[in-house]
């Protein structure tokens, strides 16, 4: 696969509905409600929402066609203690997670969608204000080490371990930081969402995974 790196760019103000970027509020169809996990003690949580992508903005980087060339994927971790609730639990760690530490929403049309908020009541919550993502084939300072179809180069092993050997890296968050946000996994390592080759050839995102690499 080769590499989409994401370029990020703070703007000073809130971006159009569908655009790609970080943080914020994730934009949803009219039907879609802020997504939610139940925690050990059954409570309803909402997920953290790190990002969405508009797939025709990564259509030109996208040579070997892996991904859909429209839509928006929009992708949600349970990584509160990462971004500073430290009181917040944290499935993500240096083995792949459970299905249910992650959600990758995809939606095959950017058009009508709509600014959905968590309802948690919660005043730890933390949601940074928006960065805009351009894409690029090239690496440059200000992309860090965020990328679509990033190639495993933290991991210190030859492989995942079983049954996921074979999975590959849909998404590569760096560590990186805001002006009203530090984003640290570990010691300043990556998470990435991993995908079988089954489903990302399928477009199926409902059952992508985590792990955070670390040096």
């Amino acid at each position: 696969m080769i590499p989409v790196h994401l370029i990020l760019s703070n703007v000073g103000e809130k971006l159009p509905c569908g655009t790609s970027r970080f943080w914020g509020n994730p934009d949803l169809p009219s039907d879609y409600s802020f997504p939610e996990y139940v925690d050990e003690e059954g409570n309803k949580c909402n997920y953290n929402f790190l990002c969405q992508i508009n797939l025709a903005d990564v259509a030109p980087y996208d040579i070997n066609n892996i991904l859909p060339h429209n839509g928006v994927l929009s992708f949600f971790a349970i990584m509160g203690s990462y971004i500073g609730d430290y009181n917040s639990a944290t499935p993500i760690g240096g083995v792949v997670s459970n299905s249910n530490a992650v959600k990758v929403i995809y939606f095959p049309m950017s058009e009508g969608v709509r600014e959905v908020k968590p309802d948690n009541g919660n005043a730890e919550f933390i949601v940074p204000n928006e960065i805009k993502i351009d894409f690029s084939l090239s690496k440059n300072d200000d992309s860090d080490e965020h990328a679509l179809l990033a190639e495993p180069q933290f991991r210190q092993w030859d492989n995942w371990d079983h049954p996921y050997e074979d999975w590959q890296i849909l998404l590569q968050v760096d560590s990186f930081e805001g002006d009203d946000f530090i984003l640290n996994f570990m010691d300043v390592g990556v998470l990435d969402f991993l995908i079988s080759p089954s489903d990302l050839k399928q477009h199926c995102f409902d059952n992508v995974r985590a792990i955070v690499l670390s040096s």
